[in-house]
């Protein structure tokens, strides 16, 4: 028997089935069209980076299908420190230094060679970019299910960085279904939107 309210078992389904349909749809994208996103992804990127001067950036390597190409923490590197995430074995997020090397992870992720620096090292960026499948315009996050970042991002309700998330066009919609262990996003970049921060954001510079 399920512990979820009728309520949180209706959210999970219609997430389940957003995230299916959101999966498809980048699967589909040929090798041309990542690569032609990608670039445009990073110079939208690269356009906010150059204006507000963040001195670390806390970011990923996008593997597959996911926005941003793999080559995305280079890029920043020229710009910023940069800071990768580490899955651990119960699911949360380490954090070290990209170095300008990364190695194979858990579950198909590239992961930076460098020391860690623990879970709260995240708290020192000051720009977050993190993974999604979807964000609403209220700034409700849909990643893949597995709450890494739902619960790296809890820690970040004092230090106030900026936290966006990296989409395709298309993936910016209304409403995504949340649940309360879900954490919200101040808004997106897209690559032809460029940044777009949520009804809500309460990030101030």
């Amino acid at each position: 028997m399920s512990d979820l309210t009728g309520d949180e078992e209706g959210s999970h389904a219609a997430k389940t089935a957003l995230r299916s349909r959101l999966i498809t749809a980048r699967r589909a994208l040929t090798p041309r069209d990542r690569s032609l996103l990608a670039e445009q992804l990073q110079d939208q990127i690269l356009a906010f980076v150059r204006r507000e001067h963040p001195a670390t950036i806390a970011a990923y390597v996008p593997v597959g299908s996911e926005p941003g190409g793999p080559d995305l923490p280079s890029v920043l590197g020229e710009h910023a420190r940069v800071l990768l995430p580490v899955l651990l074995p119960d699911n949360d997020l380490d954090w070290a230094v990209f170095t300008g090397s990364v190695a194979p992870g858990p579950r198909g992720l590239q992961e930076p060679t460098g020391p860690r620096l623990g879970v709260a090292a995240l708290t020192s960026a000051d720009l977050v970019l993190v993974p999604a499948l979807a964000v609403d315009r209220s700034g409700n996050r849909m990643g893949r299910g597995g709450g890494s970042y739902d619960r790296a991002l809890a820690r970040l309700s004092g230090s106030r960085p900026l936290i966006l998330a990296l989409l395709h066009e298309g993936e910016l919609v209304e409403a995504v279904p949340a649940e309360p262990h879900d954490r919200p996003v101040h808004g997106v970049i897209t690559p032809r939107g460029g940044l777009t921060l949520n009804r809500a954001a309460e990030w101030t510079k």
